[in-house]
This record gives structure tokens, C-alpha cells and sequence, in this order.
């Protein structure tokens, strides 16, 4: 298995209104071999009815998305971030340790929040 995208709520709106940049980029994710992961934060900013948002919850219950998990060591780590970083949200900051934590790559609508967090985190603009 191949390195991994994290996907930020900009992504996940993106590919749930079939938007073919980021389609594109999650299918050659997977055409690599690559896993995808999603902080449960941004699942949460995103998520409204799955009645609805059939392609996201394919996509989020499908065996490469890893939707991870925020524990008390996370939130703390989390909060440090924004801390050290000067911001206050704390779901981006999520993104940036999941990043971290797997690939140092995040398909984002938000490249200017993730660097302020992290300037040398890669990012994929959608």
C-alpha cells in the first residue's frame, strides 16, 4: 500500500458534487495503491443526510477511507498545534496531524488555514 491522501471538508464537498478535479484525484489515489483518511471532525462538518450524499457515504464507507478517530491525546495535540500556530480550529489542525501522521498531503479548499498550521505540509488545491 502506497502512501496516503487526507481529505479536508473542502475535498469531501468537492467529490460529493462530483467535482472532476477531485474525483480525479482520489482515482489516482487508489489507482497508486494509495489509502485515503479523513479526520472524523471534518466527516462532521460535511455530513448532513446520507439519503442524500449517496457518493460521500460510498466513498466514507468504502474499505480506503479510513475515517480516524479523535481520542484525548489527539485533541490535546490538536489544541498545542493551534496554540503553537496562533489559530483556533481545531478540526484543521486535525487535518494537519492526520496528514502528518500518514503522507504530509492533504487535498484541501483551504492551503492558506493547513500552512499557517504546518508550512511544510503538501498540499493538493481543489
Amino acid at each position: 500500500m502506497g502512501l496516503s491522501l487526507t481529505l479536508d471538508a473542502g475535498a469531501l464537498i468537492a467529490f460529493e458534487r462530483n467535482d472532476r478535479q477531485v474525483t480525479a484525484i482520489v482515482k489516482r489515489a487508489l489507482e497508486r495503491g494509495e489509502k485515503l483518511a479523513a479526520p472524523v471532525g471534518v466527516v462532521g462538518q460535511v455530513w448532513r443526510d446520507g439519503r442524500r450524499q449517496v457518493r460521500l457515504a460510498r466513498l466514507l464507507s468504502s474499505e480506503v477511507v479510513e475515517v480516524v478517530t479523535l481520542d484525548d491525546f489527539g485533541a490535546r495535540a490538536a489544541g498545542q498545534l493551534c496554540a503553537a500556530a496562533g489559530t483556533s480550529d481545531v478540526i484543521d489542525a486535525t487535518v494537519v496531524l492526520c496528514a502528518r501522521a500518514r503522507s504530509r498531503r492533504v487535498v484541501t479548499s483551504d492551503p492558506d488555514d493547513l500552512r499557517a498550521l504546518d508550512p511544510h505540509i503538501g498540499v493538493i488545491t481543489c
